[in-house]
């Protein structure tokens, strides 16, 4: 069997223990003799005005678990590409589905054998002078701003990861050695993030490579706020990647 869970991701705390001491950690504990081919959809619903119990964007807490694939689609193709291939992987999954994402439109294959493979980002939009790594529900936001920099004549590149673990750290580095600057956008809290984690892997093996300062554009270090007029301040946003683009510009 290949079970598919689905849950919110508020709700995968309850669940820690058979998540990290079980699933995660079934293959290695019995040498590779059991396999655990199970997908957990996490919806992150948040920007919604849901509040701090059910706005969590936790996937970078899962990172850092041994064992699991982390998958975050943003487009509507990954998110059917992503999830057959977490189907038919041995090792447990966890798709982290962004809400906000939820209802937007783009061109699917309905190819019945139609995968995307895990550990190939995706370049949505190609550029000379500014990297941008976008995550979940910050890839729309990098592609607008993408958008209005052209028009200053700033040619930015947008590439979606699609999979955090594993991550295409190689499509990432080779962006950054052409283009010298690099600005991730993450809707996850920015303390111990994907987007601190893929800055940290730039410093180490590209730091010759940049012209500018790596810039951090997250989520704002709090419990989200149930008023609408202040949760929109937390997350990033099209302006922010702007703003973010135009320091690594000086």
């Amino acid at each position: 069997m290949r079970p598919i869970v689905e849950t919110l991701t508020s709700f995968m705390w309850v669940g820690m223990d058979q998540l990290v001491s079980q699933a995660a950690k079934m293959r290695y504990m019995f040498g590779g003799q059991a396999t655990l081919p199970v997908v957990y959809r996490a919806v992150m619903y948040y920007g919604g005005g849901s509040a701090a119990h059910h706005s969590d964007r936790s996937f970078p807490v899962f990172m850092n678990i041994g064992g699991l694939k982390i998958v975050v689609p943003g487009t509507p193709a990954d998110a059917k590409g992503l999830m057959k291939t977490a189907i038919r992987d041995n090792d447990p999954v966890i798709i982290f589905e962004d809400g906000t994402l939820l209802g937007s439109r783009g061109e699917v294959p309905d190819d019945p054998d139609f995968t995307v493979p895990f550990g190939v980002a995706n370049v949505l939009r190609e550029g000379t002078d500014v990297t941008v790594v976008a995550i979940g529900g910050s890839v729309p936001h990098a592609l607008a701003a993408a958008e209005e920099m052209a028009k200053e004549g700033v040619s930015v590149e947008v590439i979606d990861p699609r999979t955090l673990v594993p991550l295409d750290k190689e499509t990432i580095l080779n962006s950054v050695g052409k283009t010298g600057r690099l600005v991730v956008a993450d809707p996850a809290a920015k303390v111990c993030s994907a987007a601190s984690e893929i800055m940290s892997i730039v410093g180490e093996e590209a730091f010759w490579d940049l012209q500018a300062p790596m810039q951090k554009v997250a989520s704002k270090q709090v419990h989200i706020p149930f008023s609408p007029a202040l949760e929109k301040l937390v997350y990033p946003t099209r302006d922010g990647i702007i703003d973010a683009i135009k320091r690594t510009l000086g």
